[in-house]
């Protein structure tokens, strides 16, 4: 038994319930490296470089308790307006992450696609688990995610064949429930397309309850050669906007001539940390990551992401916006690494932050790392407020000030949300952008 040297039992507490719970035994030596690890980092501080600007001690502070099984009050109307309609794929709700089957509905896939239930997945032990559950985000030096690691227990499993073509979004939504007290979830996703396949993944996340929630989740995107996969994730409050911390990471691992299309949005919680990251293995693959993020209140929210060029030819873009009230913060990190023999890469990155009030503020660090000569990297950060050229031209017009302001932080907005492919979940953030805005109701299209 590994013992844990933490102020808390809770997480010991957690892992013992895991550990006597079994399961097949090539995953209890990644749970067990991955608690050693969670044990000897420890909660970052603000001295660790990557957690500079991002206070954890609320969520050292707190005891957790490990979430159960059950529906815990959450029913199809409670989460109606999380979910986008459209999703004809499927909806998987997944409750303090675990999969509730009485909430959810199978769409329409093709023959040969697997998409349901991690925790089903790995009871019947399916050898693909195997290659590739817990492989490839490496949790050395990130300790939320080794605590995942360690005690994730489900989430959404998604295989798609060779040459299958899932035309329809997947959608699948994590609620939290934190009630009578404070509790703790681990959702684990994993995504595979094979070679020359194709699946579009949208992931909700919201926080229902009054005591304060730790929800985290990682979610492992696999793809093979000449695969397309498009992954969003969305994380918004729920009934109280800032009793949740939500920690996540994305990572997408990425095989030769494959494109991988991902989207983070952010519009609530206590503290918000998306880790996002890509290895570009496979010369000719393409890794695009947008993200929009809008806050307000005391809300925190932090965007690190890592992209990894090992091999040449290959292309990546990251593209992140945000938006910032009253007392927000905002921290944007953005990694590009080139490796000695990735000649020929291309990649840009671009964070832009609009501050609405003279007590919000951002930290942004965009960094290249490049050791091959042959290489088109630009990277760049602006952060400002809104034009009073512009407010006044539009008050010159006949708008009020409210309104003008309105419409300039959709503008700044509409270019991240234009990416989205996913039509209904646009729409629904576009609304959910508006419903933030004075007068926003004035610009939102039937």
């Amino acid at each position: 038994m590994i013992e844990l040297a933490t102020k808390s039992n809770a997480y010991a507490d957690a892992f013992e319930q895991i550990e006597a719970a079994g399961g097949p035994n090539w995953l209890m030596p990644i749970r067990k490296a991955a608690i050693a690890r969670f044990n000897e980092l420890g909660f970052p501080s603000t001295r660790h470089e990557e957690w500079k600007f991002t206070n954890v001690a609320p969520i050292k502070k707190l005891e957790f308790a490990l979430a159960e099984s059950g529906s815990h009050g959450v029913t199809a109307d409670r989460i109606a307006p999380f979910i986008s309609s459209g999703a004809t794929g499927g909806t998987f709700v997944f409750v303090n992450g675990h999969f509730d089957r009485s909430l959810s509905s199978v769409g329409e896939l093709p023959a040969g696609v697997t998409v349901g239930s991690l925790a089903e997945a790995i009871a019947a032990d399916a050898g693909l688990l195997e290659q590739h559950l817990g492989r490839h985000a490496k949790f050395d030096e990130d300790v939320f995610l080794a605590l995942n690691t360690a005690l994730m227990r489900d989430g959404l499993f998604v295989h798609v064949p060779k040459g299958l073509v899932v035309e329809q979004p997947i959608q699948v939504v994590f609620v939290t429930t934190s009630e009578p007290s404070a509790t703790m979830s681990f959702a684990r996703n994993l995504i595979v397309a094979d070679e020359s396949s194709q699946v579009t993944i949208a992931e909700v996340h919201v926080g229902l309850g009054t005591t304060p929630f730790l929800a985290s989740s990682v979610t492992e995107v696999v793809a093979g050669d000449n695969a397309n996969v498009d992954h969003y994730r969305v994380t918004r409050e729920g009934e109280l906007p800032d009793n949740g911390f939500f920690m996540s990471t994305t990572h997408a691992q990425q095989g030769r001539d494959c494109n991988v299309r991902c989207f983070v949005a952010t519009t609530g919680g206590a503290i918000v940390r998306n880790d996002a990251s890509s290895f570009l293995g496979g010369e000719g693959s393409d890794f695009t990551i947008n993200g929009l993020t809008m806050i307000n209140g005391r809300q925190h929210a932090d965007n690190h992401l890592c992209i990894d060029h090992a091999v040449p030819h290959c292309t990546s873009w990251e593209y992140f916006k945000g938006v910032y009230d009253d007392d927000a913060r905002g921290v944007f990190s953005g990694r590009i690494n080139v490796f000695k023999d990735a000649q020929k890469t291309d990649a840009k990155q671009t964070n832009m932050s609009l501050l609405l009030s003279d007590r919000a503020l951002v930290d942004s660090k965009p960094q290249l790392e490049i050791f091959a000569d042959d290489v088109k990297c630009t990277h760049g950060a602006t952060i400002g407020q809104l034009d009073e050229e512009a407010m006044f031209y539009l008050q010159s017009r006949g708008m009020s000030r409210e309104a003008a302001r309105s419409l300039l932080v959709f503008g700044f907005c509409r270019e991240c949300l234009e990416e989205i492919r996913f039509e209904p979940l646009k729409k629904q953030l576009e609304a959910l952008v508006f419903e933030r805005l004075p007068h926003g109701d004035l610009f939102l299209e039937e």
